[in-house]
């Protein structure tokens, strides 16, 4: 099976900036055009969020009102929640934005012979025409967006433009060209309305040969073969010395002052950062030598070829590395071309965030998994006052929305009461625990939190139904409600599983009596519940029916991203959880509500659901030819949850693991006749390599621990895997 490449292509520049090819060191992002004519890079930044006027809110001050809307919600008012409110109108969170525009627009000709693409495996994007040529990266060692102009002769101007749809009337701009024996320094200083915030860009240009002056908006350039541009991103307050940036931009020139040699150089720094974490993970299938060497538009015109899927895999991997470093990826991951992003372009924790990171740990990505951390260290404090004022506890809640600096739960309204979920810590904290699983280390800041959770809980879990079990109340859904209630209300299955799997968690971290005392809460969870449908139902307490056409799946929850409830060990209740799967209703056809569907139906072992699934999403025309998603079918509403996900389903159909089990091929479907993935990783501490075709899968398994393992195959057979650390282990095992 011949290698697929590691990249996508395309014979015409972006015509949009949903278009723009991606490069991102997890800081900084670049969506460049690739037009010969005016050469555009969109600059953005994970800190560039809009100040929308005076402080920033707090979560509401309700603890004093807990009890008594607790003793409503039990005595059937099923609309008590919705007066649980400090009376404030709705408040979104504070939009993301790009900051401009690195523009060189030229004046004489373009040549032929147009193409462009992007390198996975470098994270270079390029666009060649005659003889010019354009390379962008951004570099995860330095922490700087390079772009590389080369040709004969080029003429024309470099600028830092900030005409971005959107940018605010009333954006304070001021533009500077200092000109230097080997090039420029360009600023761009930007001052949000009525805010004394600021970002200002800097851009050190490297001149080789021809004539530079000071151009009607930035620097002129006549007859250079050679223009390397070199630009930072900084939010601040007050004035920025823009020589110091620009000092530390000319730190990482060559001695020589050599555009090619510092180029070549910047490069292999990054790349020796970047090109290993994203070759750890890759996935074949037996894809047609010609369908692979299409360019991206296509090969999206063809979704039944398997070449689509290597390729979405591979730029699912590659965008999600390169919008992972300092925070995780925002609903549109790192970029946007626009300031009036959707959804603010923050961080949604209900189900959004959540499943475009739900790959990391299996596809080898810690650095998605530390940015994660990273954005969950940074809001603790918040977390803890949201506890605190909301319910009167200890511990923490996580908000449902963020835009990755308030971690405040303040973003709700009645049909969106955001603020009484208590589930989101736990699913946040998700990827962390597996991680540790994987690795077997335990960072103190994460035992920390997992006993604050716990605390929380604790604190919270204290009323209790007729049956004298633990009443979750209130109690939300995310985003749904019963057909008979209201949103907030009791017991919904989301809230039981996230307290179960929380209390034991911090139980087997923290083994004594403190553990003894949350695994003793723990039992006194409720029970799932089994509608007369036959469905797992979404909330659990009595009365309460189910609203099937929703894009959530919270309810399923148990299933996945967690295994309380699995075919091998409460075969019933997985039973009930396929009936409720479906059930359920795909309501606005959005990407995410599909893709969550098919990863739930991977751990119920329900290929044919699996496959169906993912043909909405490659035929729905979710992708741009940049590979990245939209939130709706036709390219409406740039979001990278399919993108971010798509790799997520793969390694679910082709592999799932517990610190006990090992599960190979569980959901393959049946157009994945021949196929091939290394590198994936395990939560019981091994990397394994698969290989099927032929009515066979080969696995590799090559662990860094000791373990003793159930073993469950394609054809469902059971037995035991013991391994030993250092010692590979290959078996092969039937298909069907």
């Amino acid at each position: 099976m011949p290698e697929h490449p590691h990249g996508t292509w395309e014979t015409a520049p972006a015509g949009r900036w949903e278009d723009g090819y991606l490069c991102g060191n997890g800081r900084h992002g670049a969506l460049a055009f690739g037009d010969p004519r005016d050469d555009r890079v969109v600059v953005t930044h994970h800190g560039l969020v809009r100040p929308d006027g005076g402080p920033q809110p707090g979560p509401p001050a309700l603890a004093h009102e807990l009890a008594a809307l607790q003793d409503r919600l039990l005595a059937g008012d099923v609309t008590a929640a919705e007066r649980f409110t400090d009376g404030r109108p709705l408040r979104s969170v504070r939009a993301f934005h790009p900051a401009f525009q690195v523009r060189f627009v030229r004046d004489d000709g373009v040549g032929h012979g147009y193409r462009r693409a992007v390198d996975f495996a470098t994270g270079v994007a390029e666009a060649r025409c005659g003889a010019w040529r354009s390379r962008v990266f951004v570099s995860r060692a330095d922490d700087v967006v390079v772009q590389y102009v080369t040709g004969a002769g080029l003429v024309g101007e470099v600028s830092l433009d900030p005409r971005l749809s959107g940018v605010p009337a009333r954006l304070g701009i001021g533009r500077g060209v200092v000109l230097g024996p080997r090039g420029a320094r360009l600023t761009l200083a930007c001052r949000y309305p009525d805010d004394g915030l600021r970002f200002t860009g800097v851009t050190l240009a490297l001149v080789r040969g021809g004539v530079t002056s000071v151009g009607g908006t930035g620097l002129r350039v006549e007859g250079t073969s050679g223009l390397l541009l070199l630009t930072r991103v900084r939010r601040h307050t007050g004035e920025l010395d823009t020589a110091s940036e620009a000092g530390t931009l000319a730190d990482l020139v060559d001695a020589g002052g050599s555009t090619d040699a510092t180029y070549d150089t910047l490069l292999a720094r990054h790349e020796a950062l970047h090109r290993p974490a994203y070759e750890r993970v890759t996935f074949e299938l037996d894809a047609p030598r010609h369908q692979r060497g299409l360019p991206g538009r296509e090969l999206l015109e063809r979704p039944q070829s398997p070449a689509l899927l290597e390729r979405l895999f591979a730029a699912g991997r590659y965008h999600l590395l390169s919008s992972s470093g300092a925070l995780p990826p925002r609903l549109t991951g790192l970029w946007t071309g626009e300031w009036d992003t959707a959804w603010s372009g923050a961080f949604t924790t209900d189900a959004n965030l959540n499943l475009q990171t739900a790959s990391a740990v299996a596809c080898d990505l810690p650095e998605t998994v530390n940015a994660q951390g990273a954005l969950i260290q940074g809001q603790l404090a918040h977390w803890r006052d949201n506890a605190r004022m909301i319910f009167g506890a200890r511990g923490i809640v996580a908000p449902a929305h963020t835009d990755g600096e308030s971690g405040h739960a303040y973003h709700y309204q009645r049909a969106y009461p955001m603020h009484l979920w208590t589930a989101g810590a736990d699913w946040l904290l998700t990827p962390l625990l597996e991680q540790s699983e994987a690795t077997g280390e335990r960072p103190a800041w994460l035992a920390a939190a997992v006993t604050e959770l716990a605390v929380f809980y604790e604190d919270f879990l204290t009323r209790s139904g007729p049956d004298g079990r633990i009443a979750i109340v209130p109690s939300y859904s995310p985003e749904n409600r019963p057909a008979n209630a209201s949103w907030g209300t009791v017991d919904a299955t989301m809230d039981i599983a996230a307290a179960r799997h929380a209390l034991r968690t911090a139980a087997a971290w923290h083994p004594g009596p403190d553990g003894d005392r949350w695994t003793a809460l723990a039992e006194r969870l409720p029970d799932y519940r089994v509608g007369e449908d036959g469905a797992l139902t979404e909330w659990a307490w009595p009365g309460l029916d189910d609203t099937y056409d929703h894009r959530h799946l919270s309810h399923l929850y148990p299933v996945w991203p967690h295994h309380d409830i699995t075919p091998y060990d409460t075969p019933d209740l997985a039973k009930a959880a396929r009936r409720a799967l479906e059930l359920r209703g795909t309501e606005n056809d959005s990407a995410h509500g599909h893709l969550h569907h098919a990863l739930i139906a991977a751990r119920l072992r329900d290929a044919p659901r699996v496959a169906d699934c993912l043909r909405h999403v490659l035929t729905g025309d979710y992708f741009h030819t940049s590979l990245m998603s939209a939130h709706y079918p036709r390219r409406d509403v740039y979001n990278a949850d399919a993108a971010h996900t798509l790799p997520a389903l793969v390694t679910e159909a082709l592999l799932q693991s517990t610190p006990e089990r090992l599960v190979l091929l569980p959901a393959l479907p049946g157009e994945w006749r021949r196929g091939a993935v290394r590198g994936l990783r395990t939560r019981f501490g091994a990397r394994v390599d698969l290989r099927w075709g032929g009515g066979r899968c080969t696995a590799r398994i090559r662990p860094d621990r000791d373990a003793d393992l159930e073993l469950k195959t394609p054809a469902d057979d059971t037995g035991r895997l013991r391994l030993k650390s250092g010692e590979d282990h290959e078996l092969t095992v039937r298909t069907r």
